[in-house]
């Protein structure tokens, strides 16, 4: 089943550069993949991003509204109507609270692309925040319903570095070979900065690739530095971004959404911080020692900068380190993770077959499961067979399946009817824990129990250590009955 057309609103500029619209073509070519059509809302003409754009397929349409405003919100959302799109992605700082209500109120599921909490509100369905310091001590106010994709997990990478999944790097004795790229814009000419760095490292056969991205103003300027410089080479508007790093040994970049290609890649940075919505993520990482910084001056004093690059070209053992660390942050599955979760949001439950026997099985043996059951140990397939054929043929049991719109399944839930009551058991797929699907879950399975059994009442018996679970049922409108115990383990009651 395809998917319903998306519509994404996102701008670059020379201002705000151009890592909002490039994250959000990861996800409309993930959209695209699975036979979604995407449209992107711009309000900034920006050529090469749009040449960018339509050679991906996408279709562009303008808006003559300024950024954020409501005029900017409810023409968007008229638009999304115009094209049939019932879900909208919107990424940028200028998009605050007012315009996510906006959008809501006309009827339409929002996707917000967040990074460091500074809309007022969150009325969006889903807030996303790639980052690796993303948690949710940044949200303060949201919606009840509001859903949270925080974290590396959910890193948007585009189609041209997943088709580099699988490849291994090659960390060399000596380094000699930089990768230098400061984003789309880069108002500051932190570029400029580096090149006079690079000049003053003193190591035969060194080469360094300078990317310039389209909306750089100081392309002429960056020409006549490189002129006499046969081992500076200057590229701009480069479509094989994947290649270079993979050629690189080292990278020196920008601390933004490159970061997460570069991880992906897991070639060894150093980062430069140029802009203040950058800091996070620099300090983080520096932290964690995943990548080298420079200091505090940052790339004002070349010499200092140039003994830097040096240290971390001669040290192979800092370099492995540096690749290993980095290449753990970011996995291929973003994309696939934020599709999935939209999919959720509109859960259907059918009833269990016969062929669900193994998938069954296997969710019920994952080890988080297992932890949380009262009775932990794994269970092998012959007496899950025996077991799963005996639910099929009791009338007392009523198991459903969960599954999104794409017919992916999601979880369980399974009630066991004793007089005129019943207990409920639910579980989530790993792969799509951390969406928030449980509460969701939980409820549309008991309600749809109650009006297919005519049963009042249903009890959910929860370990006391899993918190997780507890909150899912409350949120789902059960209600807490004192404790119990089973198997020797104290257990919460809820109803509902």
């Amino acid at each position: 089943m395809p998917l319903e057309p998306l519509l994404i609103r996102a701008d670059a500029s020379p201002d705000i550069g151009t890592g909002h619209v490039m994250r959000c073509l990861a996800l409309a070519e993930a959209w695209q993949d699975a036979g979604g059509k995407v449209f992107f809302v711009i309000s900034c003409d920006s050529p090469a991003m749009e040449v960018r754009l339509r050679n991906e397929g996408i279709q562009i349409l303008h808006i003559n509204q300024k950024a954020g405003t409501l005029g900017d919100a409810n023409e968007t959302a008229r638009i999304a109507h115009e094209v049939r799109a019932d879900w909208i992605v919107v990424d940028g700082y200028q998009f605050g609270a007012e315009y996510q209500k906006t959008i809501k109120d006309a009827g339409l599921f929002l996707l917000y692309i967040d990074d460091f909490g500074h809309a007022d509100h969150y009325y969006a369905d889903f807030v996303l925040n790639q980052n690796n310091y993303a948690d949710m001590s940044l949200y303060k106010k949201y919606e009840p319903n509001t859903r949270f994709l925080l974290g590396t997990k959910y890193v948007l990478i585009r189609k041209e570095f997943l088709q580099w999944a699988g490849w291994k790097r090659t960390i060399p004795g000596m380094a000699r070979k930089i990768l230098v790229t400061m984003g789309g814009s880069d108002r500051e000419n932190m570029t400029g900065m580096v090149i006079r760095a690079l000049k003053c490292v003193d190591l035969e056969g060194l080469e360094a690739i300078i990317v310039v991205g389209g909306l750089n103003c100081h392309y002429t300027e960056l020409q006549e530095m490189v002129k006499d410089l046969p081992n500076l080479s200057l590229r701009k508007n480069v479509e094989n971004m994947t290649e270079l790093m993979a050629w690189a040994d080292i990278a020196i970049s920008a601390g933004g959404s490159t970061c997460w290609e570069l991880a992906f890649m897991g070639l060894p940075s150093i980062l430069c911080l140029i802009a203040e919505n950058q800091k996070l993520i620099v300090e983080d990482l520096q932290s964690k020692g995943i990548v080298r910084v420079f200091g505090t001056h940052g790339l004002q004093n070349p010499v200092i900068s140039a003994s830097v690059i040096a240290e971390i070209l001669g040290s192979f053992e800092t370099r492995s380190k540096l690749s290993k660390k980095i290449k753990k942050l970011v996995d291929r599955k973003g994309a696939a993770r934020i599709i999935s979760a939209i999919n959720s949001n509109k859960i259907r439950l059918r009833h269990v077959r016969e062929s669900d026997c193994r998938i069954i099985w296997k969710w019920i043996n994952d080890t988080y499961v297992r932890a949380c059951s009262f009775y932990p140990d794994p269970i092998p397939l012959d007496t899950h067979r025996k077991w799963f054929s005996s639910i099929l043929a009791d009338s007392n049991i009523i198991y459903y399946i969960a599954l999104d719109s794409q017919d992916n399944p999601l979880g369980q839930a399974r009630f066991r009817i004793n007089g005129g009551e019943a207990i409920i058991s639910v579980l989530v797929d790993a792969e799509h824990r951390g969406l928030n699907i449980g509460p969701e879950l939980i409820r549309r399975a008991t309600e749809q129990f109650f009006n297919e059994m005519g049963i009042q009442k249903v009890s959910a018996y929860i370990k006391c250590e899993n918190e997780v679970s507890k909150k899912a049922f409350t949120k789902a409108g059960y209600i807490e009955h004192g404790f119990i115990t089973i198997n020797g383990q104290k257990a919460y009651h809820l109803i509902k």
